[in-house]
């Protein structure tokens, strides 16, 4: 596993590199301008991203790696431990976060379960229903042919209900899917999500797949009138 460390503390990068490079290549950046130029032009397995960054705000910079891809785990140094700051980081695309001061076996523990949440969705085989197809490895949606750009949580409530094709999820089983590292996510947010899924893989195509279970949750599948009918 090849890591990037995001964090300009000299201190705090060089021992947080001597723990990590005991178990993994690391390589560290010192502002968000240069790991965001190293993500762009590198080949990284996961990103350690300190909130902190004197040149771009460590949010901001969270959401331009998601500009560059979807596929890179981002895990998050924060100092800042309220509910606010937990969604606001992964509505930016994060994926789990320390708080400071962390112990390194936790920090390792945290980036070995991101790589096996990686490697288990490069392993899967491709979701679809009806024209909409999606891509776990390359985290690619397509309906139609057309592709279609999806945020981090967009992609992954849209795979969760793929995966459960036909099966009524709760707000709640949502929540706990998409947002995993929070149990205070308003429920709301998956209404807000789903509303930006529709706008993108419902409303401009010819049927809709996502359908409402009033007082539930949500599901996806196809309309009866694009099912094939037995011969």
């Amino acid at each position: 596993m090849k890591i990037l460390v995001i964090e300009d503390n000299p201190r705090l990068s060089a021992r947080i590199k001597q723990q990590l490079q005991k178990s993994y290549i690391t390589e560290v950046a010192n502002s968000g301008d240069e790991g965001l130029e190293k993500i762009a032009n590198g080949d990284y397995d996961l990103a350690l991203l300190d909130l902190g960054l004197p040149d771009i705000p460590g949010l901001e910079v969270c959401k331009q790696i998601r500009e560059i891809t979807n596929r890179l785990p981002i895990l998050v140094l924060t100092g800042v431990d309220t509910t606010t700051s937990r969604v606001e980081l992964l509505d930016a695309g994060a994926d789990d976060y320390v708080t400071k001061p962390f112990d390194i076996a936790e920090l390792k523990a945290r980036i070995n379960a991101l790589g096996r949440r990686r490697e288990r969705s490069e392993s899967q085989p491709l979701l679809a229903i009806g024209d909409l197809v999606l891509n776990p490895a390359s985290r690619e949606v397509s309906r139609d042919g057309s592709p279609i750009k999806l945020r981090r949580k967009e992609f992954d409530i849209l795979e969760y209900l793929l995966t459960n094709s036909g099966r009524v999820l709760s707000r709640e089983m949502i929540v706990n899917h998409a947002w995993p590292i929070t149990s205070n996510t308003w429920s709301g947010s998956v209404d807000v999500h789903i509303k930006q899924l529709r706008d993108k893989i419902d409303r401009p195509f010819s049927y809709p797949l996502i359908k409402t279970s009033y007082g539930v949750g949500y599901m996806i599948e196809l309309p009866s009138s694009q099912r094939t009918q037995p011969a």
